[in-house]
């Protein structure tokens, strides 16, 4: 018996596979988890450390963030950090910015994805938070 909506059921998968490349979306909830294991040795959203803060690090120029000592190479550094400076950064720094220090590389194109998709949601530029009530500004 031939089911006459096969061929929408067809069409929708192929649909579907086309316009959703693997991993072109990381989880911010897996790269969450992939953070607190693989980055937050070195790094934090809210201070220096071995690595610099993550802190407003999406939108700002690498090798910036105040109080930490950077290299000469990140420092005359002319990249912004974004999605794709952050993945082709993960993928192998040293090719990415030669003369750099992090030694660290995450190969794996959906873990990438996933730390960026994190990044970009809790690393960009923060609204300023309104002072708590009696709180002088």
């Amino acid at each position: 018996m031939n089911n006459p909506f096969s061929h929408l059921f067809a069409a929708a998968a192929c649909s579907v596979a086309i316009t959703t490349p693997a991993y072109a979306q990381g989880v911010p909830a897996a790269g969450q988890q992939l953070y607190a294991s693989r980055c937050a040795t070195c790094h934090s959203l809210d201070f220096n450390s071995v690595g610099p803060t993550h802190k407003n690090l999406v939108g700002r120029r690498a090798g910036t963030a105040p109080g930490f000592p950077y290299s000469k190479a990140l420092k005359d550094s002319t990249v912004v950090w974004d999605q794709d400076s952050l993945s082709r950064w993960l993928t192998d720094p040293e090719k990415f910015i030669p003369g750099q220090r992090m030694f660290v590389s995450v190969p794996d194109a959906k873990e990438r994805a996933d730390i960026v998709a994190y990044l970009l949601l809790v690393a960009g530029p923060q609204p300023p938070q309104p002072p708590k009530t009696g709180e002088m500004k």
